[in-house]
């Protein structure tokens, strides 16, 4: 947990990564590490290298580093700050307040063997001395980064494009100290549709925001996934399929766009193939994030088993709830305007009539279809003129699953409840 920055890693940002992690099922081995409660360590790595001579002390104050910048900058030569202490032995120093910077290479390059980018050549005098230690003596995050990347064994840095720079300074750190060197791989950032870096306006930005918006969590990763790296055509892959198949090399070098249309296609996609109990699973941790009622236990085993029902066209958690409305709500039943309309006094008549028979009915799909058919044909109409009545009352809208879906799931009893109170 990269938390040496006290105003942005607050407990509760901290704890909302933790959360999305949760969410998206992406779990790590051992304790988190946090990266603030590794300082003295950092520190003994800054002092090491101030021993090795691959760091010095430097007591320029900010003043004088600014007007070193204004002469740069009216000269119109590198502004980089070229400090006066580089040099300098103990001897020399005063005693006042100094920061350790890292004595880097002027000549020559830097480069970074990136498994995205190939390899990128930095020129070293286009790199400063990069302070390692401020002037209260605690470290800077690029160089609690190396230490705690080294420590804990990391052999692969995966991250955006926008950190390559910091990968040279880093490097030089690595070098410093004689540590291997991790693989590098920058990738592209995420763009917004209208081509620009993925902020804010474009909508959602934190993972906790896309699990309020809905979406499933293995639609998330495979979208995440498949967003600026391919697998030739597919688009829609299981857990198991992206751990064989992902790799470095076909990550693309351009930004990728998000495209909320293609992650709700692909959200969809996996909600139609998710059993009921992980589907109710989900369906209650999105209920939990957007604080609505939890469901109840009767609500649950109705979940259970109409799941199948609602899924197969829904593409978010808010569209499965919409679609269960049916399952999960308690009657009396509030009817929308447009599901009262078709209740007319024939539809009612017809409904009144209908509701002895199925006492009696064998409480099967075949069994149900064909007694509301009969009852059509006596009627002189079609099954789909019954089908509004029935959904009206069944649940209240006209948008809903198969009415013999509905019956099913519903059982008998609630089902002639449900007509009988709109009749």
């Amino acid at each position: 947990m990269e938390d040496t920055d006290k105003e942005r890693s607050t407990e509760a940002s901290t704890q909302a990564i933790y959360r999305g992690l949760e969410w998206l099922g992406l779990d790590f081995d051992g304790e988190p590490v946090s990266q603030a409660a590794n300082a003295d360590r950092h520190v003994k790595v800054a002092h090491a290298m101030l021993k090795t001579g691959h760091a010095y002390k430097c007591f320029a104050t900010q003043d004088e580093i600014a007007a070193f910048r204004d002469l740069a900058h009216a000269q119109k030569r590198s502004t980089l700050f070229q400090s006066p202490w580089r040099e300098l032995t103990e001897a020399d120093h005063p005693d006042t307040p100094y920061v350790v910077r890292l004595k880097a290479p002027r000549d020559g390059q830097t480069v970074i063997k990136d498994q995205v980018q190939g390899d990128v050549k930095i020129n070293n005098e286009q790199l400063d001395d990069m302070v390692l230690l401020r002037s209260d003596g605690t470290p800077v995050y690029m160089l609690a980064v190396v230490v705690d990347d080294h420590d804990m064994g990391i052999t692969h840095v995966i991250r955006g494009d926008d950190h390559l720079n910091n990968a040279a300074r880093q490097i030089q750190i690595y070098l410093a100290m004689d540590w291997a060197l991790p693989i590098y791989a920058h990738i592209p950032l995420i763009h917004g549709p209208d081509g620009k870096k993925m902020s804010k306006r474009h909508g959602a930005t934190g993972v906790e925001e896309y699990q309020a918006l809905g979406y499933s969590a293995a639609g998330m990763r495979n979208y995440l996934t498949r967003l600026g790296w391919s697998h030739g055509d597919d688009e829609y892959f299981t857990d198991a399929q992206a751990q064989c198949w992902f790799d470095l090399e076909h990550i693309g070098k351009s930004p990728s766009q998000f495209d909320f249309k293609k992650l709700g296609n692909v959200s969809g996609q996996h909600i139609a193939q998710t059993g009921n109990a992980a589907l109710l699973h989900e369906l209650e941790g999105f209920l939990k994030v957007t604080t609505a009622p939890d469901l109840n236990n009767n609500q649950k085993t109705a979940f259970l088993l109409g799941a199948y029902c609602v899924q197969e066209r829904a593409k978010t958690m808010v569209e499965i709830i919409e679609k269960s409305s049916f399952m999960l709500d308690v009657r009396p039943l509030e009817l929308d305007e447009k599901a009262k309309e078709t209740l007319d006094a024939v539809s009612i008549d017809i409904l009144k009539e209908l509701t002895p028979q199925l006492q009696n009915v064998s409480w099967n799909r075949e069994a149900l279809e064909a007694l509301v058919d009969q009852l059509a044909q006596a009627h002189d109409t079609k099954l789909g003129k019954l089908a509004g009545p029935l959904r009206a009352a069944l649940s209240g809208r006209l948008a809903t699953p198969s009415i013999f879906d509905m019956m099913l799931v519903l059982g008998r009893d609630e089902t002639i409840a449900r007509i009988i109170d709109v009749s």
